[in-house]
């Protein structure tokens, strides 16, 4: 047997697919969760900013949402129920209307469970979208990203996921996001209007596809006119509005739902997934304004559309929502990140980096892409677990938002001594600086 063979590594080289991805940046296997820790085999800790990709915004194993689900299997409750009625599925319909949707005003908004990613949730929005419209056209934007099933990848940015599709991609035109120009320097508004305004030539597309933050596409963040103009335009040609919210959702940018303070947006369709169950099960929902609910009877299906473990644990983590000492810490978490993340731009060279992002899902956009990823890599060699976004220029941070906030202050004065010591043109200057003392 070979060094090699010994590997811990060696089993997922020999036997997982070659398309595994986070683990080539993060090469260790790992044992152990709570909170916002993580612990590899070996017993190293680790700081995770990466919570599963936003899946995890009540950290690892919530101790009050584990008892639930270990209460829910020691006592017989089904687990995998297809579209039955359940006693966990009820009792997180009755939670989730009551506490989510009828204090934000969407009290008349119906919930389909189309299985458990989050891409199946955009599928079944843009198939709905279609149905109710009779159109087939989708509007969606640069840097977006919704899944990598055909439906859904039609509208995202990803090269690299576009390219792995192997048929045409169709029915979706691409606009600039944002306050950001196209590729030809068009206004996003002057897109938006070419595209959809009464002169337009084209034919009304049956929805507007968006993140109202851009997770993968590097934090940005759309301005309230833009979507407002989206909102206006959407309701002068007929169109849906749908806001994928799985990563953003879920309290990650402050409020439950990305788009509280763009109440102009009032989006007519809803994608949720990723923390929605509170501690990463597989789960996945889409929100449906009650008069467009227009599905027939198994008209769109799948077999885990009736998870009942994520309803359980779904049901306790909406418990967060009830206590006011959690919506107020998430807040001031949200505001200590943008502190610390400008305190951090502020000591480097004007143009090396920016803050981007909103609330708990902010992050540095450095000018030069290695910048980003030397931090990164520096970052999990100091035992923080973080990833890059935004063609690999924005190191993303996503803490649990139940993190201290004097978790958070040792964090980012970590994130910051890394930062200092790993841009080559801040470690340049202080050399010099050094040298000439």
């Amino acid at each position: 047997m070979t060094e090699t063979d010994r590997s811990p590594l060696a089993v997922f080289e020999r036997h997982e697919s070659n398309v595994r991805s986070y683990c080539r940046d993060f090469p260790v296997v790992f044992a152990r969760a709570a909170g916002h820790h993580l612990w590899d085999s070996t017993g190293r800790r680790y700081v995770d900013l990466l919570c599963g990709a936003g899946a995890l915004n009540y950290g690892h194993n919530p101790a009050r949402i584990v008892e639930r689900v270990m209460a829910y299997l020691a006592a017989g409750g089904p687990v995998q129920s297809l579209d039955l009625h359940t006693v966990a599925k009820a009792d997180f319909l009755e939670r989730f209307t009551g506490l989510v949707l009828e204090p934000r005003g969407l009290g008349d908004f119906v919930v389909q469970f189309p299985g458990p990613a989050g891409t199946l949730a955009v599928e079944a929005a843009l198939k709905l979208a279609r149905k109710v419209t009779g159109r087939t056209e989708v509007i969606a934007f640069t840097g977006g990203f919704h899944g990598a099933s055909l439906g859904a990848l039609a509208a995202t940015a990803s090269p690299l996921l576009r390219g792995a599709a192997g048929v045409p991609l169709a029915d979706v035109t691409v606009l600039p996001y944002g306050d950001a120009a196209g590729p030809d320097g068009t206004d996003p508004v002057t897109a938006l209007e070419r595209a959809l305004g009464p002169d337009s030539r084209a034919a009304p597309p049956a929805a507007i596809l968006l993140e109202t933050v851009q997770g993968e596409g590097g934090l940005h963040t759309a301005p309230r006119p833009w979507l407002a103009r989206i909102r206006e335009l959407a309701d002068a040609t007929g169109a849906l509005v749908i806001v994928d919210d799985i990563q953003a959702g879920c309290g990650r940018t402050g409020t439950f739902f990305s788009f509280e303070d763009a109440p102009e947006l009032s989006p007519d369709l809803v994608c949720l997934s990723k923390s929605l169950s509170g501690m990463g099960l597989p789960m996945a929902a889409l929100l449906i304004r009650r008069g467009i609910d227009q599905w027939a009877p198994g008209e769109h299906n799948g077999t885990f559309r009736g998870h009942n473990l994520a309803f359980v644990a779904g049901s306790a983590a909406l418990d967060h929502w009830t206590d006011p000492h959690f919506t107020d810490h998430a807040a001031e978490l949200a505001a200590a990140i943008r502190i610390s993340l400008g305190n951090i731009t502020t000591a480097l060279p004007a143009g090396v980096a920016d803050v981007v992002g909103k609330g708990a899902m902010s992050g540095l956009r450095f000018t030069d892409a290695q910048n980003a990823d030397g931090v990164r890599r520096a970052l999990f060699r100091a035992g923080i677990v973080a990833e890059t976004s935004g063609q690999g220029h924005v190191l993303k941070l996503m803490p649990p938002l139940t993190m201290s906030l004097t978790t958070w202050k040792e964090v980012a004065d970590t994130i910051g001594d890394t930062v200092l010591t790993t841009v080559p043109a801040v470690s340049a200057t202080a050399s010099q600086a050094s040298g000439a003392a």
